[in-house]
Protein backbone atom coordinates (compact mmCIF):
# COMPACT_ATOMS: atom_id res chain seq x y z
CA UNK A 1 0.00 0.00 0.00
CA UNK A 2 2.98 2.69 0.45
CA UNK A 3 4.72 2.21 -2.75
CA UNK A 4 1.31 0.98 -4.94
CA UNK A 5 -1.10 3.41 -3.65
CA UNK A 6 -3.76 3.71 -6.75
CA UNK A 7 -3.58 0.00 -7.84
CA UNK A 8 -4.41 -1.26 -3.82
CA UNK A 9 -7.39 0.72 -3.72
CA UNK A 10 -8.77 -0.62 -6.84
CA UNK A 11 -7.46 -4.00 -6.26
CA UNK A 12 -11.22 -5.34 -4.91
CA UNK A 13 -12.94 -4.49 -8.25
CA UNK A 14 -10.15 -4.90 -10.46
CA UNK A 15 -9.63 -8.16 -9.30
CA UNK A 16 -5.62 -10.26 -9.63
CA UNK A 17 -5.79 -10.73 -13.01
CA UNK A 18 -4.64 -8.94 -15.71
CA UNK A 19 -6.12 -5.25 -15.43
CA UNK A 20 -4.46 -5.47 -11.53
CA UNK A 21 -0.98 -6.29 -13.10
CA UNK A 22 -1.29 -3.63 -15.68
CA UNK A 23 -2.22 -1.00 -13.57
CA UNK A 24 0.36 -1.67 -10.85
CA UNK A 25 2.65 -2.14 -13.84
CA UNK A 26 1.80 1.78 -15.20
CA UNK A 27 1.94 3.18 -11.75
CA UNK A 28 5.04 1.91 -10.92
CA UNK A 29 6.61 3.47 -14.18
CA UNK A 30 5.53 6.35 -13.54
CA UNK A 31 6.78 6.47 -9.84
CA UNK A 32 10.01 5.64 -11.83
CA UNK A 33 9.80 8.48 -14.56
CA UNK A 34 8.51 10.78 -13.07
CA UNK A 35 7.66 10.79 -8.84
CA UNK A 36 10.27 12.03 -6.29
CA UNK A 37 12.99 10.43 -5.21
CA UNK A 38 12.70 11.66 -1.53
CA UNK A 39 15.80 10.54 0.36
CA UNK A 40 17.32 8.45 -2.50
CA UNK A 41 18.66 11.87 -3.78
CA UNK A 42 20.73 12.59 -0.87
CA UNK A 43 21.84 9.02 -0.25
CA UNK A 44 25.53 7.60 -0.08
CA UNK A 45 24.06 4.40 -0.56
CA UNK A 46 21.09 3.44 -2.49
CA UNK A 47 20.37 -0.42 -1.41
CA UNK A 48 18.03 -2.38 -4.17
CA UNK A 49 16.54 -5.43 -2.83
CA UNK A 50 14.08 -6.33 -5.72
CA UNK A 51 13.97 -4.78 -9.35
CA UNK A 52 9.81 -5.66 -10.04
CA UNK A 53 9.78 -4.34 -13.23
CA UNK A 54 13.09 -3.60 -14.60
CA UNK A 55 11.78 -1.54 -17.28
CA UNK A 56 10.51 0.64 -15.30
CA UNK A 57 13.03 0.45 -12.67
CA UNK A 58 15.65 1.47 -15.18
CA UNK A 59 14.51 4.71 -15.01
CA UNK A 60 14.84 5.68 -11.24
CA UNK A 61 18.45 4.02 -11.57
CA UNK A 62 19.41 6.38 -14.84
CA UNK A 63 18.04 9.47 -12.50
CA UNK A 64 19.90 8.82 -9.67
CA UNK A 65 22.59 8.34 -11.48
CA UNK A 66 22.34 11.13 -13.01
CA UNK A 67 22.55 13.75 -10.34
CA UNK A 68 25.69 15.56 -9.05
CA UNK A 69 25.34 13.67 -6.17
CA UNK A 70 25.30 10.58 -7.50
CA UNK A 71 25.09 7.49 -4.52
CA UNK A 72 26.35 4.03 -4.66
CA UNK A 73 24.30 1.69 -6.33
CA UNK A 74 23.79 -1.78 -4.46
CA UNK A 75 21.65 -4.36 -5.56
CA UNK A 76 20.91 -8.20 -3.67
CA UNK A 77 20.46 -10.80 -6.44
CA UNK A 78 18.32 -13.20 -4.05
CA UNK A 79 18.45 -15.43 -7.62
CA UNK A 80 20.45 -15.46 -10.79
CA UNK A 81 17.29 -16.05 -13.37
CA UNK A 82 14.91 -13.18 -13.06
CA UNK A 83 12.14 -14.49 -11.24
CA UNK A 84 13.05 -18.16 -11.35
CA UNK A 85 12.02 -17.94 -15.31
CA UNK A 86 8.76 -17.36 -14.24
CA UNK A 87 8.42 -13.64 -15.05
CA UNK A 88 8.10 -13.49 -19.04
CA UNK A 89 7.37 -9.93 -19.76
CA UNK A 90 7.91 -8.72 -16.30
CA UNK A 91 12.24 -9.79 -16.07
CA UNK A 92 12.73 -8.18 -19.46
CA UNK A 93 15.91 -6.47 -19.06
CA UNK A 94 16.93 -7.94 -16.16
CA UNK A 95 20.10 -8.95 -16.89
CA UNK A 96 20.85 -6.31 -18.42
CA UNK A 97 20.27 -3.97 -15.62
CA UNK A 98 22.85 -5.79 -12.98
CA UNK A 99 25.35 -3.98 -15.24
CA UNK A 100 23.94 -0.48 -13.72
CA UNK A 101 24.77 -1.14 -10.33
CA UNK A 102 28.37 -0.25 -8.29
CA UNK A 103 28.46 -3.55 -6.31
CA UNK A 104 25.73 -6.71 -6.22
CA UNK A 105 24.97 -8.50 -3.19
CA UNK A 106 24.34 -12.35 -3.43
CA UNK A 107 23.98 -15.35 -0.56
CA UNK A 108 25.84 -18.13 -2.05
CA UNK A 109 28.78 -19.24 -4.36
CA UNK A 110 25.94 -20.66 -6.85
CA UNK A 111 24.41 -17.36 -7.45
CA UNK A 112 28.02 -16.00 -8.32
CA UNK A 113 29.17 -18.17 -10.50
CA UNK A 114 25.57 -18.21 -12.75
CA UNK A 115 26.42 -14.11 -12.69
CA UNK A 116 30.17 -14.52 -14.06
CA UNK A 117 28.93 -17.22 -16.45
CA UNK A 118 26.37 -14.27 -17.79
CA UNK A 119 29.15 -11.87 -17.90
CA UNK A 120 28.75 -9.77 -15.06
CA UNK A 121 31.98 -8.61 -13.94
CA UNK A 122 33.24 -10.79 -10.82
CA UNK A 123 35.23 -8.02 -8.99
CA UNK A 124 31.25 -6.68 -8.73
CA UNK A 125 29.60 -9.76 -6.84
CA UNK A 126 30.28 -10.21 -3.06
CA UNK A 127 28.55 -13.09 -0.83
CA UNK A 128 26.98 -11.78 2.20
CA UNK A 129 25.73 -15.00 3.73
CA UNK A 130 21.77 -15.24 4.51
CA UNK A 131 21.19 -15.46 8.50
CA UNK A 132 18.08 -17.72 9.50
CA UNK A 133 15.16 -15.80 10.28
CA UNK A 134 11.93 -16.10 12.46
CA UNK A 135 8.69 -15.21 12.00
CA UNK A 136 6.51 -12.98 14.31
CA UNK A 137 4.46 -15.15 16.55
CA UNK A 138 1.44 -16.88 16.59
CA UNK A 139 -1.41 -15.15 18.21
CA UNK A 140 -3.78 -16.94 20.12
CA UNK A 141 -6.87 -16.50 17.40
CA UNK A 142 -3.95 -17.50 14.43
CA UNK A 143 -3.12 -20.99 16.48
CA UNK A 144 -7.48 -21.37 16.56
CA UNK A 145 -7.32 -20.63 12.63
CA UNK A 146 -5.05 -23.31 11.79
CA UNK A 147 -6.89 -26.91 12.69
CA UNK A 148 -5.06 -29.60 14.79
CA UNK A 149 -3.36 -31.94 12.76
CA UNK A 150 -5.86 -35.28 12.40
CA UNK A 151 -2.39 -37.31 11.57
CA UNK A 152 1.32 -36.53 9.95
CA UNK A 153 0.83 -33.33 8.30
CA UNK A 154 3.19 -32.26 5.46
CA UNK A 155 3.34 -28.06 4.56
CA UNK A 156 3.92 -26.59 2.25
CA UNK A 157 4.21 -22.72 2.70
CA UNK A 158 4.87 -19.51 1.17
CA UNK A 159 3.73 -18.15 -2.62
CA UNK A 160 2.92 -20.94 -4.98
CA UNK A 161 4.66 -20.45 -8.31
CA UNK A 162 5.25 -23.02 -10.78
CA UNK A 163 9.17 -23.07 -9.93
CA UNK A 164 8.11 -24.07 -6.66
CA UNK A 165 6.98 -27.99 -7.73
CA UNK A 166 3.58 -27.32 -6.29
CA UNK A 167 2.20 -30.06 -8.72
CA UNK A 168 4.81 -32.79 -7.80
CA UNK A 169 4.18 -32.04 -4.50
CA UNK A 170 0.14 -32.95 -4.83
CA UNK A 171 1.21 -35.88 -6.95
CA UNK A 172 3.80 -37.24 -4.36
CA UNK A 173 0.76 -36.62 -1.57
CA UNK A 174 -1.74 -38.55 -4.21
CA UNK A 175 0.53 -41.54 -4.11
CA UNK A 176 0.91 -41.65 -0.68
CA UNK A 177 -3.23 -41.74 -0.04
CA UNK A 178 -3.81 -44.17 -2.69
CA UNK A 179 -1.72 -46.67 -1.11
CA UNK A 180 -3.17 -46.14 2.39
CA UNK A 181 -0.44 -44.08 3.85
CA UNK A 182 -1.73 -42.36 6.89
CA UNK A 183 -1.15 -38.27 6.35
CA UNK A 184 -1.94 -34.68 5.13
CA UNK A 185 -0.89 -31.91 3.68
CA UNK A 186 -1.71 -28.54 4.10
CA UNK A 187 -0.66 -25.43 2.05
CA UNK A 188 -0.24 -22.05 3.20
CA UNK A 189 0.18 -19.13 1.04
CA UNK A 190 -1.20 -17.18 -1.79
CA UNK A 191 -1.16 -18.40 -5.83
CA UNK A 192 0.24 -17.03 -8.44
CA UNK A 193 -0.44 -19.65 -10.90
CA UNK A 194 -3.67 -21.28 -11.33
CA UNK A 195 -4.15 -24.42 -9.80
CA UNK A 196 -7.39 -25.28 -9.49
CA UNK A 197 -6.74 -28.38 -11.73
CA UNK A 198 -4.38 -29.54 -8.98
CA UNK A 199 -6.96 -28.85 -6.53
CA UNK A 200 -9.85 -30.76 -8.77
CA UNK A 201 -7.02 -33.87 -9.03
CA UNK A 202 -7.45 -34.57 -4.82
CA UNK A 203 -11.26 -34.21 -5.10
CA UNK A 204 -11.60 -36.09 -7.20
CA UNK A 205 -9.49 -38.86 -5.92
CA UNK A 206 -11.70 -38.74 -2.77
CA UNK A 207 -9.11 -37.44 -0.69
CA UNK A 208 -10.30 -33.79 0.07
CA UNK A 209 -10.39 -34.77 4.14
CA UNK A 210 -6.64 -34.93 4.02
CA UNK A 211 -5.87 -31.66 2.28
CA UNK A 212 -5.60 -28.47 4.20
CA UNK A 213 -6.05 -24.95 1.84
CA UNK A 214 -5.28 -21.92 3.66
CA UNK A 215 -4.79 -19.76 0.04
CA UNK A 216 -4.32 -16.03 0.14
CA UNK A 217 -1.40 -13.85 1.33
CA UNK A 218 -0.92 -14.50 5.11
CA UNK A 219 0.43 -12.39 8.09
CA UNK A 220 3.86 -13.85 9.47
CA UNK A 221 1.96 -14.61 12.64
CA UNK A 222 -0.85 -17.26 10.72
CA UNK A 223 2.46 -18.61 8.74
CA UNK A 224 3.67 -19.62 12.29
CA UNK A 225 1.24 -21.34 13.12
CA UNK A 226 0.94 -23.41 10.04
CA UNK A 227 4.75 -24.41 11.08
CA UNK A 228 4.29 -25.15 14.65
CA UNK A 229 1.64 -27.95 13.80
CA UNK A 230 3.40 -29.27 10.94
CA UNK A 231 5.39 -32.49 11.16
CA UNK A 232 7.41 -32.04 7.80
CA UNK A 233 8.21 -29.43 5.75
CA UNK A 234 8.29 -29.80 1.71
CA UNK A 235 10.65 -27.64 -0.71
CA UNK A 236 10.10 -29.52 -3.94
CA UNK A 237 11.84 -26.72 -6.13
CA UNK A 238 12.60 -26.96 -9.87
CA UNK A 239 14.44 -23.84 -9.47
CA UNK A 240 15.97 -21.77 -6.35
CA UNK A 241 19.34 -20.13 -5.45
CA UNK A 242 18.50 -18.97 -1.70
CA UNK A 243 14.96 -19.69 -0.43
CA UNK A 244 13.63 -17.69 2.48
CA UNK A 245 11.00 -19.64 3.56
CA UNK A 246 14.00 -22.67 4.02
CA UNK A 247 15.62 -20.32 6.40
CA UNK A 248 12.68 -18.90 8.28
CA UNK A 249 11.64 -22.66 8.93
CA UNK A 250 14.72 -23.86 10.33
CA UNK A 251 14.21 -22.78 14.27
CA UNK A 252 10.81 -24.91 14.27
CA UNK A 253 12.88 -27.88 14.56
CA UNK A 254 11.03 -29.88 12.04
CA UNK A 255 11.90 -32.42 9.42
CA UNK A 256 11.89 -30.71 5.85
CA UNK A 257 12.35 -32.17 2.86
CA UNK A 258 13.65 -30.18 -0.29
CA UNK A 259 15.35 -31.14 -3.63
CA UNK A 260 18.89 -30.87 -4.79
CA UNK A 261 19.09 -27.54 -6.02
CA UNK A 262 20.47 -24.18 -5.44
CA UNK A 263 20.91 -23.61 -1.35
CA UNK A 264 19.81 -27.25 -0.79
CA UNK A 265 21.85 -29.29 -3.77
CA UNK A 266 24.88 -28.36 -0.58
CA UNK A 267 23.43 -29.40 2.39
CA UNK A 268 24.34 -31.84 5.00
CA UNK A 269 21.60 -34.75 3.85
CA UNK A 270 21.81 -35.51 7.48
CA UNK A 271 20.21 -32.90 8.43
CA UNK A 272 17.29 -32.43 5.73
CA UNK A 273 16.03 -35.24 3.15
CA UNK A 274 17.09 -34.57 -0.44
CA UNK A 275 15.68 -36.29 -3.63
CA UNK A 276 16.13 -35.04 -7.40
CA UNK A 277 14.38 -32.36 -8.74
CA UNK A 278 11.20 -32.67 -10.95
CA UNK A 279 10.96 -36.11 -9.73
CA UNK A 280 7.58 -36.94 -7.87
CA UNK A 281 8.23 -40.46 -7.40
CA UNK A 282 11.22 -40.00 -5.62
CA UNK A 283 9.69 -37.25 -3.49
CA UNK A 284 7.08 -39.64 -2.92
CA UNK A 285 9.21 -41.91 -1.24
CA UNK A 286 11.10 -39.98 1.14
CA UNK A 287 7.79 -38.49 2.42
CA UNK A 288 6.84 -42.11 2.84
CA UNK A 289 9.09 -42.75 5.12
CA UNK A 290 8.97 -39.53 7.19
CA UNK A 291 5.07 -40.12 7.42
CA UNK A 292 5.69 -44.29 8.69
CA UNK A 293 8.93 -42.82 11.16
CA UNK A 294 8.39 -40.68 13.63
CA UNK A 295 11.91 -41.55 15.16
CA UNK A 296 13.58 -40.43 12.01
CA UNK A 297 11.14 -37.05 11.79
CA UNK A 298 12.49 -36.46 15.38
CA UNK A 299 16.36 -37.05 14.80
CA UNK A 300 16.20 -34.73 10.98
CA UNK A 301 14.41 -32.29 13.79
CA UNK A 302 17.26 -32.17 15.09
CA UNK A 303 19.61 -31.85 12.62
CA UNK A 304 17.93 -28.79 11.74
CA UNK A 305 18.38 -26.62 14.73
CA UNK A 306 21.99 -28.05 14.56
CA UNK A 307 22.15 -26.61 11.30
CA UNK A 308 20.55 -23.34 12.32
CA UNK A 309 23.43 -22.92 14.47
CA UNK A 310 26.07 -22.65 12.10
CA UNK A 311 24.22 -20.84 9.34
CA UNK A 312 25.98 -17.44 10.98
CA UNK A 313 24.80 -14.00 12.81
CA UNK A 314 22.96 -11.31 11.54
CA UNK A 315 25.86 -9.12 13.43
CA UNK A 316 28.04 -10.62 10.69
CA UNK A 317 25.66 -10.42 7.87
CA UNK A 318 25.54 -6.64 8.87
CA UNK A 319 29.10 -6.18 9.05
CA UNK A 320 29.14 -7.75 5.46
CA UNK A 321 26.89 -5.62 4.14
CA UNK A 322 28.33 -2.59 5.19
CA UNK A 323 32.16 -3.12 3.65
CA UNK A 324 30.30 -3.77 0.93
CA UNK A 325 28.72 -0.38 0.66
CA UNK A 326 32.36 1.01 1.20
CA UNK A 327 34.03 -0.77 -1.84
CA UNK A 328 30.90 0.66 -3.80
CA UNK A 329 31.53 3.98 -2.45
CA UNK A 330 35.16 3.56 -3.43
CA UNK A 331 33.96 2.74 -7.41
CA UNK A 332 31.74 6.13 -7.26
CA UNK A 333 34.83 8.13 -6.42
CA UNK A 334 37.18 6.54 -8.40
CA UNK A 335 34.75 7.41 -11.81
CA UNK A 336 34.32 10.89 -10.93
Amino acid sequence: PHFFGLSERVRGVAGEGRLFRAIKGTEHLAAARLGGLGALKTADVVHVQWLPLPMADRHMLVRLKGQKHRPALVHTVHNASAFHGDSGAQGRGYGALLREFDALIVHGAETRAALVAQGVAEDRIHIVSHPPMELALASEQDMKAVRQPRRPRILFFGTIRPYKGFDLLIDAALALWREGRDCELAVAGKPFMDIDALIGKVRGSGFCDRLLLDLGFLQEGRLDAHLRKADIIAFPYRDIDSSGAFLSALHYGKAMVATRVGMFAGMDEKAIALCPPDNSGALANIMRLLVKDAGERARLGREALALRAGLGQWNDAAAATLAVYETALERVQASL
